[in-house]
């Protein structure tokens, strides 16, 4: 049986009330040999773990859409519509990531930046994991504000299990290589920090809440504060998908922000 995950997409089996699943791989405690398998590991039908699985490559592709009431980005608000397309490729602990994005405002659209990526996992114990890793945002985003460079992100997060309940947080610092436009903008590195929790309802569905704060990339404008939920919906072995919605808590974050996506799992 597979202990199905959400690794930046999250899941997990769990517990169904007929049955206890402590460790979450699919195997009642009643006859799991092997009570305290690591998170996210395959194992065999007495709940041990099947090493051999972790050598196997995955792939997964998502397409989202989104819409958001105002963009902090501008200096107007405007409504706007997004659809995205992720890539991620896993080999044992090691990922790698490939996102982009289109919009469409109501007077403008275009790409968003790109981003690439790298990740790796490292299981601590039974119920911790950390991630850490970085990328390169690419600069496909065109605009009239000189900020076209390329700029350089590290990341780390944590996540702890208790039972059905999933403790989380990270933090990430992206260096802004913008030139500044004198008398126009300044821009500055940005440090974000985020926090949640979220628990497995059902063996396929996965709900979170989380907050974020986070540097803007102007300097002297106000830090971007949201309250976040997320769902993770496993519809089968191979088709997932997403919702996230998010509010601002700060006039310089996007007043309210939709996101549906649907992914496949190679």
């Amino acid at each position: 049986m597979f202990k199905k995950a959400l690794i930046l997409i999250m899941a997990a089996s769990l517990s169904l009330l007929a049955y206890s699943d402590y460790d979450m791989d699919g195997v009642d405690d009643a006859i799991d040999k092997c009570p305290n398998t690591p998170f996210n590991e395959l194992v065999d039908i007495k709940g041990c773990s099947v090493k051999k699985a972790w050598n196997k490559e995955h792939l997964s592709i998502i397409y989202g859409i989104g819409f958001s009431e105002a963009d902090y980005t501008i200096t107007s608000n405007s409504d706007t519509l997004s659809q995205s397309i992720q890539i991620d490729y896993y080999y044992n602990d090691f990922s790698l990531q490939a996102s982009s994005s289109y919009y469409l405002s109501d007077d403008d659209s275009g790409l968003n930046d790109s981003f690439i990526g790298a990740y790796y996992r490292l299981s601590l114990s039974n119920e911790l994991t950390l991630r850490v890793g970085g990328g390169v945002i690419l600069p496909t985003y065109d605009t009239e504000l000189d900020n076209n460079n390329m700029d350089v992100m590290a990341s780390a997060s944590f996540s702890y299990m208790l039972g059905k309940i999933n403790l989380f947080g990270g933090y990430s610092y992206t260096m802004v290589n913008d030139d500044d436009i004198l008398g126009v903008v300044s821009y500055q590195d940005t440090h974000s920090y985020s926090m949640g929790a979220g628990f497995y309802a059902r063996n396929n569905l996965y709900i979170s809440g989380y907050y974020t704060t986070s540097d803007s990339i102007y300097k002297d404008t106000t830090d971007i504060e949201t309250l976040s939920l997320y769902t993770f919906y496993s519809i089968d072995k191979n088709w997932f998908t997403t919702f996230g919605y998010s509010y601002g808590l700060s006039d310089s974050a996007s007043d309210n922000s939709l996101t549906l996506r649907l992914g496949y799992y190679f």
